[in-house]
């Protein structure tokens, strides 16, 4: 007689296990609010990369005989106090506004990882002297620093300032990152496959690299999703202050700060560019919570 548990174990579907990856994919396709941040970011990355796909206009082709100009057929924003296009520019400003959020978070990322996870694998000494750093970075006022530090890099008049503003903003936004990092490398490093890894001979470096870190960078992504926003509002403010992005240089902050002055004129000059950046940081904000909310199954 043929055996009745291998019978129903034969029609049972085979089912591979899902990883945590898995299971936060399944967890985001769901989700309204991420496939809307999604779209957004989306649309201004291909803004940043091809502009001219969503204009053909030159946001430098200006003429003051069209100055505050309303909306036409080819510009449906209408003009600026110097005769530009209002919508030309603030689709070009994606590009210096993404390039310098995304540069910025790829420098903090960098030395928040190896700040994080050389804190959290050595502890003892290394971890102390390294939150000592973290914390004397943090006790630093950002604006005030960000300010001090970037007009001291840009100081070559010819400089547009894009250099300046990346290595600000990359140099002091690394804190909340390393502080993430540790914390997930303190709590993956006690795990079962560590100890097992540890005991049959894996280097300090191997034991980082292939155990640790692709079970600790979850979180990490996380705060560097919601950090890319924050960077291109930084951009921004930097900019509006007066020792940002400069020169020939066209981003949402530059375009605020021009627009400012004439606000009570025409206000279309300062109301889409401020627009387009609040909508960009909200999308990097909802995108990293929604993120966040997948891979943390205590909230599903």
């Amino acid at each position: 007689m043929s055996d009745p548990n291998a019978v129903v174990a034969a029609e049972a579907p085979s089912r591979t296990p899902r990883s945590l990856a898995g299971d936060a994919w399944l967890d985001l396709r769901t989700r309204k609010v991420f496939w809307i941040a999604a779209v957004l970011v989306v649309v201004v990355l291909l803004m940043a990369v091809w502009p001219s796909l969503f204009t053909s206009a030159d946001p430098r082709d200006c003429l003051l005989a069209r100055k505050n100009a309303g909306a036409s057929g080819g510009a449906p924003f209408g003009y600026d106090f110097q005769g530009c296009d209002v919508y030309a520019k603030t689709v070009y400003g994606a590009r210096d506004s993404i390039l310098v959020g995304v540069t910025a978070t790829l420098i903090a990322g960098l030395i928040g990882l190896v700040v994080g996870l050389l804190a959290g694998y050595f502890g003892r000494w290394v971890d102390a002297l390294l939150s000592r750093f973290v914390d004397l970075v943090l006790a630093i006022p950002f604006i005030l620093g960000a300010i001090v530090l970037a007009r001291r890099l840009s100081s070559d008049p010819e400089s547009d300032g894009v250099f300046a503003v990346i290595v600000t903003l990359g140099v002091l936004g690394w804190t909340t990152a390393a502080r993430v990092m540790r914390s997930a490398v303190i709590s993956a490093k006690n795990q079962d496959y560590v100890a097992a890894a540890r005991m049959l001979g894996a280097s300090p470096a191997r034991l980082m690299l292939r155990h640790i870190l692709p079970n600790a960078i979850s979180p990490f992504i996380v705060v560097l999703t919601v950090l890319l926003g924050i960077n291109i509002a930084g951009e921004a403010t930097l900019s509006y202050l007066g020792v940002g992005l400069k020169g020939d240089s066209i981003s949402w902050g530059l375009a605020i700060a021009e627009a400012g002055p004439y606000a009570r004129t025409v206000a279309a000059p300062l109301v889409w560019p401020s627009v387009f950046l609040a909508a960009t940081v909200l999308a990097f904000i909802m995108l990293g919570d929604a993120i966040r909310d997948a891979f943390d199954p205590k909230l599903r």
